[in-house]
């Protein structure tokens, strides 16, 4: 069962005072299965971060549709979008999206309280989280005090605790040293294992070897794809590399 289903995505940017029109998705079209955990590849302007918004319905595109368990985005009005982004989307940044002001504890109740939850609902949910995260003696203190990979596994706990039908990550580990992006992908791996579908944006060939599934993106088409199958993270990773060479040299499709 999918539990995201994009078809014939398009966006196009109208400049301003009649220029140039600007194409950054051309017809975009996959579906992401329940549990699956996809990766998405592709140079700078291939209309990555343009698809991301829009499956984050932070914006609308020109025509096609992104369905979300049943639900059509372009049927969601806009009062009702943040409740429905809240509820169903979990979030995973490159520059970690914490609040200075906020201790790591309420980082991750945010979306909880924006969500009428009580205190002690939130209490019973954070606590096996926070276990199985490595961050539960961490709680009260503040962002400036930890390290980057403590922040961001902080907000893979905020991302996570809503339960969310799908995490949509942007360059999860782009702001994290070598040890702290292998923490967060064995993270992201244990996270998948347990059920959670995962869509990640990223720049990073490790990153994306451990995923399930590889889409590349190119001038804003789905370009090709990679499944990982029986594969080993290093054989998936080489044909990871070995596609992006033929893209980067405009070798045609498989």
């Amino acid at each position: 069962m999918s539990v995201l289903e994009v078809t014939a995505l398009k966006k196009v940017y109208s400049q301003r005072l009649g220029g140039n029109k600007v194409e950054a998705l051309k017809s975009v079209s996959f579906a992401v299965k329940k549990g699956e955990f996809v990766a998405i590849m592709g140079e700078s302007g291939s209309g990555k971060t343009t698809l991301l918004n829009i499956l984050a319905a932070l914006d609308t595109p020109t025509s096609g549709s992104v369905v979300l368990d049943g639900m059509n985005l372009a049927r969601i009005r806009e009062a009702q979008i943040a409740s429905f982004r809240r509820d169903n989307l979990g979030f995973v940044f490159q520059d970690f999206n914490l609040l200075d002001t906020f201790t790591i504890e309420d980082n991750i109740y945010l979306p909880l309280v924006l969500a009428g939850k009580s205190y002690k609902d939130m209490s019973n949910k954070l606590k096996p989280i926070a276990e199985a995260l490595g961050i539960d003696t961490l709680l009260k203190k503040y962002p400036y005090e930890v390290s980057g990979g403590q922040k961001q596994r902080a907000a893979v706990a905020r991302a996570v605790i809503t339960d969310p039908k799908i995490i949509l990550a942007d360059e999860p580990t782009g702001a994290l040293d070598s040890k702290s992006s292998d923490e967060l992908l064995n993270m992201f791996t244990r996270i998948n294992a347990m059920g959670q579908t995962i869509l990640m944006v990223t720049h990073s060939v490790k990153a994306a070897s451990v995923a399930k599934r590889v889409l590349f993106i190119k001038d804003g088409e789905v370009f090709h794809q990679l499944y990982r199958g029986e594969e080993t993270q290093d054989q998936f990773y080489q044909r990871i590399t070995d596609t992006l060479t033929l893209i980067a040299t405009g070798s045609g499709r498989d």
